[in-house]
């Protein structure tokens, strides 16, 4: 694909009814009635708080895709992607109506309304659903696989994000996007549906190097038959696993959603205007597996009172997600203290001693983090 003219004309298809963390149900309903191209949308089921869980159908073609969406409630990047997708279909871009001659794609843009609407991963029984997939104890669940039996699809996209922590590899880039073929057993084989999937990832991170090199990463394949995407992909669909993540300064997630949605277009495209055959998978193993190596604030050199001996020490401190109303705070919070050369931030402070006064290990709690990190920036 041409990604420049792609990009170039991004503003057009981006949803600015949608942005944020915070996307509820009660966000994207005002949006349905806008897309002139959707030939379908239906209620395909209710979630165990009884809201409604929609569907679209989109395109003619003789190719079938299925995506969904925040399975987990507060994974809504994607989301905000799939609806400038949306946008991109109504455009009267040759390749959007390419796309929708080949292709027939069905999407669910929020499996978890109830855990979009409180902002948790779980659902409103306290299920991950991304481990209900054999129970199908969930209303949620059998939504999902009921809508995979009746399409019968040819590929599934499982859209999901992914924390701050993530890396690629062992550099200093973070995963602002990830991807995995799902394992179909505990030994991992390659089998002619994996590949198939790893193909797509492929084309997808080639493109992707273009705009954001080094900031793919290739998510663990360790395999659970419990998981949405392990189960489909044993079931011979290719599925690919897509994390949308951290893209510096970006906690809002608004330049990752519009990587996500360069990476769906690419992926549609392939499956599109080629064959997918699994011949050109070797390049997914290119794509570096990601780490765990970023905290989202180090303090270094830090004087922290420890056994009543002062010491500089680095702290690592993250951020949980809180709701608060319709807006998600970022709470820091001290995740590591020590020796933390190893690890990498998305924000660092050097030698804090200029700024305060040594304290016990045991004062670095929320409160202070909140009074203090301000002090920082403004030094």
């Amino acid at each position: 694909m041409e990604t420049g003219s792609i990009a170039e004309n991004y503003n057009n298809f981006f949803e600015a009814g949608l942005s944020g963390r915070y996307i509820p149900l009660s966000r994207i309903e005002p949006l349905f009635g806008k897309h002139k191209k959707v030939i379908a949308l239906d209620k395909i089921g209710s979630s165990v708080g009884g809201l409604d869980i929609h569907k679209f159908k989109i395109g003619h073609g003789k190719k079938k895709i299925l995506m969904w969406s925040q399975m987990h409630g507060n994974e809504s990047t994607t989301t905000k992607a799939v609806f400038d997708l949306l946008n991109f279909f109504d455009s009267d871009s040759d390749l959007s109506a390419s796309i929708l001659n080949e292709c027939e794609i069905h999407i669910i843009p929020i499996l978890n309304p109830d855990g979009a609407m409180a902002y948790t991963r779980i659902n409103k029984n306290e299920v991950d659903l991304n481990r209900d997939a054999q129970d199908l104890s969930q209303p949620e669940s059998r939504v999902l696989r009921s809508a995979f039996e009746e399409i019968k699809p040819d590929y599934c996209f499982n859209l999901h994000d992914q924390r701050t922590i993530f890396n690629v590899g062992k550099t200093d880039k973070p995963a602002t996007v990830s991807f995995l073929s799902p394992a179909e057993d505990q030994e991992r084989t390659v089998t002619s549906t994996r590949k198939k999937s790893m193909e797509l990832i492929a084309d997808m991170n080639n493109m992707l190097q273009q705009m954001i090199p080094g900031q793919v990463g290739r998510y663990d394949d360790s395999f659970n038959i419990n998981c949405v995407g392990d189960t489909f992909q044993s079931m011979g669909v290719p599925t690919i696993l897509f994390e949308a993540g951290h893209f510096p300064g970006d906690y809002k997630r608004e330049r990752t959603r519009e990587y996500i949605f360069y990476a769906l277009v690419e992926a549609l495209n392939s499956i599109s205007h080629r064959k997918i055959n699994g011949e050109n998978s070797e390049n997914y193993f290119d794509i570096p597996e990601n780490d765990k190596l970023f905290c989202d604030i180090i303090l270094r050199d830090f004087p922290v009172v420890r056994a009543e001996k002062m010491e500089k020490v680095d702290v690592g401190i993250l951020f949980k997600e809180k709701r608060s109303g319709e807006n998600i705070l970022f709470e820091p919070y001290v995740e590591k203290v020590g020796s933390l050369h190893y690890l990498y931030a998305h924000k660092e402070f050097i030698r804090c001693d200029r700024l305060i006064s040594p304290l016990k290990e045991s004062d670095l709690d929320t409160k202070w983090l909140e009074d203090n990190l301000r002090i920082f920036q403004e030094n």
